[in-house]
This record gives structure tokens, sequence and C-alpha cells, in this order.
């Protein structure tokens, strides 16, 4: 897997999927805890946008997948995470790509579209109105200390939030660095993003039976010429929707 070297010195791992040589490479950045493949190759979006005949690049955040996994939280945060692709995009030497992310990942993604004039177009999934009230993933749901408890419990039949117990489950699962994904969560992001500084085209997308993700449109409306769109699913089943790699692939198309 390849890989560059951040600024403050992290190994972050990307993958290449497809090719094209006419159109801006397409990046995806993943979701917390998770991971450029199972965010993206696991649901069949990685394979809608190669098959119509995009280059995709997934990208491993720091913390996750293959990536470098520091314990210290001062590594993180996703305005970390935004310098991060910033850096991967010096390091394709591309003069502009297309950029999708979802929840924590997009979160990172707005971040970078506010300051990146190389995004040419943006695409979110999994956030919502969150992002307007809190500046980032919506808070008032998973509390950052509650997903911070949940994954350094040594007994998970001791967490106390409930909405943090699937997060637990999940790292748990895929075999994450839980001390990583605590030191992240522990610094999440809670500060305004200069959402109308975002000049690239954007697709707000969302499941209408997310509680990570209520009311997209109103993210849509804080974003200079943004729509919104809503799938099936919650959280997680979103992504896995056929309409969400349909918007994909049509959208950034």
């Amino acid at each position: 897997m390849p890989r560059f070297t951040t600024s403050d010195g992290l190994s972050i791992a990307y993958q290449v999927w497809g090719e094209d040589e006419d159109r801006p490479p397409i990046v995806l950045h993943h979701g917390f805890g998770a991971s450029g493949v199972i965010n993206w190759k696991a649901p069949g979006i990685i394979d809608a946008l190669v098959g119509a005949g995009r280059k995709v690049v997934t990208i491993d955040a720091r913390g996750h997948g293959a990536s470098d996994k520091p314990h210290d939280p001062a590594f993180y945060g996703e305005a970390r995470m935004a310098a991060d692709v910033s850096a991967l995009i010096d390091h394709l030497d591309a003069p502009t790509i297309d950029l999708a992310g979802y929840s924590m990942g997009a979160i990172v993604s707005l971040i970078c579209a506010s300051q990146e004039p190389r995004v040419r177009r943006l695409l979110t999934g999994g956030v919502g109105e969150g992002v307007v009230e809190t500046g980032g993933v919506d808070t008032r749901h998973v509390p950052n200390a509650a997903l911070v408890e949940a994954l350094l419990a040594d007994d998970p039949s001791t967490i106390q939030h409930p909405a943090a117990i699937p997060f637990r489950q999940f790292a748990d699962a895929i075999g994450a660095d839980r001390k990583a994904l605590a030191a992240q969560a522990s610094v999440v992001h809670a500060q305004p993003i200069a959402l109308d500084r975002i000049t690239a085209p954007t697709l707000v997308t969302a499941g209408d039976d997310d509680p990570l993700a209520v009311r997209p449109e109103r993210l849509a409306a804080a974003i200079p010429g943004a729509r919104s769109l809503l799938v099936k699913g919650d959280h997680r089943a979103a992504v896995a929707d056929p309409a969400f790699a349909q918007a994909m692939v049509g959208f950034l198309s």
C-alpha cells in the first residue's frame, strides 16, 4: 500500500483504484473508526465509481486503517486530517480533485474544501445540521466524553451511553486501535467551519433515519449553491443504499 509522510511525521496510507487521465481523481475520506476499504469498498462505492471510468483514491486517516496510530491527542483532530488531504493532493501531484467524505470524513472534507482551492467538486454523507450547530459530527447524539469512555472501557458491559455502544462494537469487530480512536474522539472538531468559503459545487447526502445527520438541507443552505439529497438508511446503512452510489457517480461525473 503506498504511503506519504505528513508535516508532523506520520505515515499515511492510501490506495488507488482505476485509471482516468482526463478527469481529476476522486479522493474518498472515511468515517470514524473505519478505513478506506471498509467505508468505500465494502458497500460498492469504489466499484461504482471505477465502473463509471473514474480514478479513485482512498485515504486511511491518521489513527485508522493502515496509517500510523499515535495515542497522543495532540496528533488528532479533523483539521489535521484536512491538512493530510492537502498533503495527499501534493503527493499525487494533482492540479484538482473531487472530494467525498462520510461522517468524520465529511467534516474533514468540509474543512479541506473551505481552505483548498484544488477541490473541484465536494460530496458529503452522514452529517447534517450538526455541522452548523456544533462545527462537526453531531455530538448532541453521542457526546465526546461518552465515546471516549466507551472506547477505553475494559468491560464493554459497563458502557453507560447507549449511542456510544455501536462505536465500541464496531471498533472491536474490526480490531481497531481503541486508544488511537479515543485520542481522536477526545479532540473531535467543534469549531465553526467557514462553510461560506466553499466554492466547489457541493452535494450533501444523508440517510433518512440517521440521527447523526438530521436536517441535511440546513447544512446545504449554509454552503453557497449546495443542494441536499436523502437516501434510505441510518448512519451505517445509508452508504450502502444503491441511491448513494448512484448520486456519487452522477454528481462527481
